[in-house]
């Protein structure tokens, strides 16, 4: 199979197996999903999604936010690891939003990208999950199927989303990052995995032979 022939395989696949993507991380507007997406680097969405409810009973947008101190921040964020780093960019960045944006997430990668903590990841995890402007954020599983799948040389994650945007359909970016994720952690994780118990490994495997 050529490259775009797998391409036309995995989206028939994911369609069947994952036809609904809820998003992963736990919120209720742009902002939460910005904090949550900040948080959730170098750790899980479980965790996250365990720390979130208690931060954003005391603070669930910027105003609130930025009524407490970065140490309080930093104490409640600390299970999801970095938490020094991570509770100043979520101090900083709420302040930004405050004074600069109306306490309004703003919704163009050039913005997002020069708030304090936030790279081209999670720009484009905001701007696709709440903007649903089309857009291909490239995690850990998304950069490791891709890969595996011979869709990308792996380089690193710039040159895995250049490729995956120029594969797709640009209509389906935004289904389709969610879907491999899942697809990741149930078929297709990075140890003990089993080509026999991964679909889509299996066909393309098959298929070399």
């Amino acid at each position: 199979m050529n490259k775009k022939e797998k391409a036309s395989y995995i989206i028939e696949k994911l369609n069947e197996l994952f036809p609904e993507t809820p998003i992963p991380l736990h919120h209720k507007d742009e902002y939460t999903l910005l904090v949550a997406v900040l948080l959730s680097a170098q750790c899980t969405d479980e965790r996250v999604n365990k720390i979130t409810p208690i931060l954003f009973g005391k603070a669930d947008n910027p105003e609130k936010m930025i009524q407490l101190t970065v140490d309080e921040i930093r104490e409640i964020i600390f299970p999801c690891g970095l938490s020094p780093k991570k509770s100043k960019a979520i101090y900083d960045l709420s302040k930004i939003l405050v004074e600069k944006y109306q306490g309004k997430v703003p919704s163009t990668f050039e913005e997002l990208e020069q708030l304090p903590g936030v790279g081209h990841k999670t720009a484009s995890v905001v701007m696709s999950q709440a903007f649903g402007i089309p857009a291909f954020p490239v995690d850990t599983h998304i950069h490791r199927l891709a890969t595996r799948w011979n869709l990308s040389s792996g380089k690193n994650v710039e040159t895995t989303e250049n490729d995956l945007k120029n594969l797709f359909p640009k209509e389906l970016w935004n289904k389709l990052h969610l879907q491999i994720i899942y697809y990741g952690r149930k078929f297709c994780p990075a140890r003990g995995h089993l080509i026999e118990n991964c679909p889509i490994c299996m066909k393309f495997n098959s298929d070399s032979k």
